[in-house]
This record gives structure tokens, C-alpha cells and sequence, in this order.
């Protein structure tokens, strides 16, 4: 079915991958992202595979204000919202964290702070409308705080925690909120680490994230086993986590 969706950090590994499903369904998309050339080569790819590209524009997320005027621009552009994406961040390392204060302030303004703006101007547009999906991706490590990643894990926790207060204000009503928990994913943002089985690629799970938000689940971890993962994870002991390099 074609939509119209409009998408912050559309230029994201993940984001791409499912964008280009939503492509294929001939869907009219409005495109943010910070990287104005990759943002136009993002463009020009989902036009070949059939999308609409209805309006796109690049600025830097953390500029807060801006968010409520590139919704605004979005809704002009594509008319109704069927679908909004959030899916900017960033990854540092927890030792580059624990080393400077900036790194830290950095983390926690491109992973919460504004994203949750995004959420907050996403969810106006789409009660006035009364109806709609917001979409937005979070990740495994918000599940527990852990000794590799608790400076990153800490704002995805928060932006859990945001999700599913919204999922309570919209309770019952036509907008529905989808929270998306990727686990070890292969991407521009992860090639520093060393990559094992559990990991997956962003074309494996674009499928899954699709389904949940069609469907409007609450919540959706890609690939599905890492729910599982992260169950065990949350009922580990800490003297037992602490020990393990995670």
C-alpha cells in the first residue's frame, strides 16, 4: 500500500534497507538527514526503485528548532502522514565517553535529546491529524545498563521509556507508536568492531521492522532472537554481568 512517510536519518544503514522496501511500493517519502551529498544519493537511489521523493532536507539534528519546521515542511510536501521514522544517532565508544565530558554531552545530544524533540513535534502533527504510525529506532543496549556501552545504553533507555509514553497518551486511538530494537547490526557505525554470529545485516532485517510497523506492534527487536537475548540479559544477577565482556 503507498504511503507517505517522512523520515529523520534517512541516510542510516538500517533506515536505507527499509526504506528501499517501502520504495518498491511506489511510497512518497520526505527525507532529513544530516549529510546534504549522501542525502541527494539516497534520493536519486529510492526515484530508480520507484518511490516519489516528495521534499528532502539537511541540517544538523541537534539545531532543535528546525525539527518542528522540517515537519511542517514534510506535511506541506506529501499532504497527510502515514508514517514517521526516527532513526539518527550516533555510536561512541564508552572509553572515549568516560574520558571527556564533551564525547558524553555529544552522545547524549544525538541519541536523546534531540530525537526526543522529534518525538514530541511527530506526535503533535499526527494527533491533529488523528491517525498515523510514528516509528522509532532505539536499540538492545537500552535493555539494561552494561559496563561496555552504559553512556549510549542510557539514552536508548530513555527513549524506551519516552515510547511507550506516548504508546499510553495514544492508547486506543488511530496513532500508533513502534518501538524498533535493532541488536548487532553490520553498518558504517559498527565496522570498528569485531563482528560475530549474532550479528546481521540491515538488509535481513528490514523485512521484520516493515511487519511490526504495518501491524502497529509496541515493540519490535530485529532480528527477533535478540528478545530472547536481552530476557536473559535482564535477569542476570549484576555479580554475574559485571564479570562478563559485555
Amino acid at each position: 500500500m503507498k504511503q507517505n512517510i517522512v523520515v529523520f536519518g534517512a541516510t542510516s544503514a538500517i533506515c536505507t534497507a527499509l526504506l528501499r522496501l517501502y520504495a518498491k511500493e511506489g511510497a512518497s517519502l520526505f527525507l532529513a538527514a544530516r549529510n546534504n551529498e549522501k542525502l541527494a544519493a539516497l534520493g536519486e537511489d529510492l526515484v530508480v526503485r520507484g518511490a516519489t521523493v516528495a521534499g528532502m532536507r539537511a541540517y544538523d539534528f541537534n539545531d532543535w528548532p528546525q525539527h518542528e519546521g522540517c515537519l511542517e515542511e514534510a506535511a506541506t510536501a506529501l499532504g497527510e502522514v502515514d508514517l514517521v521514522i526516527v532513526a539518527h544517532g550516533s555510536l561512541p565508544q564508552q572509553a572515549d565517553c568516560d574520558a571527556s565530558g564533551e564525547v558524553t554531552w555529544n552522545t547524549l545530544q544525538d541519541n536523546f535529546s534531540s530525537t526526543a524533540i522529534i518525538l514530541q513535534q511527530s506526535a503533535r502533527l499526527l494527533a491533529a491529524q488523528g491517525r498515523g504510525t510514528l516509528a522509532a529506532f532505539t536499540s538492545v543496549a537500552g535493555d539494561r545498563g552494561r559496563k561496555s556501552n552504559y553512556t549510549y545504553g542510557s539514552t536508548k533507555a530513555g527513549l524506551d521509556a519516552m515510547l511507550e509514553g506516548l504508546r499510553g497518551r495514544f492508547y486506543g486511538s488511530p496513532v500508533a507508536v513502534v518501538t524498533i530494537k535493532p541488536g548487532m547490526i553490520v553498518s558504517p557505525m559498527t565496522a570498528d568492531m569485531e563482528h560475530g554470529p549474532l550479528w546481521s545485516t540491515p538488509e535481513a532485517i528490514a523485512p521484520t521492522i516493515k511487519t511490526a510497523i504495518s501491524r502497529g506492534r509496541a515493540l519490535c527487536y530485529a532480528p527477533g532472537y535478540w528478545r530472547l537475548i536481552m530476557w536473559v540479559i535482564r535477569a542476570l544477577p549484576l555479580a554475574v554481568l559485571a564479570r562478563l565482556p559485555i
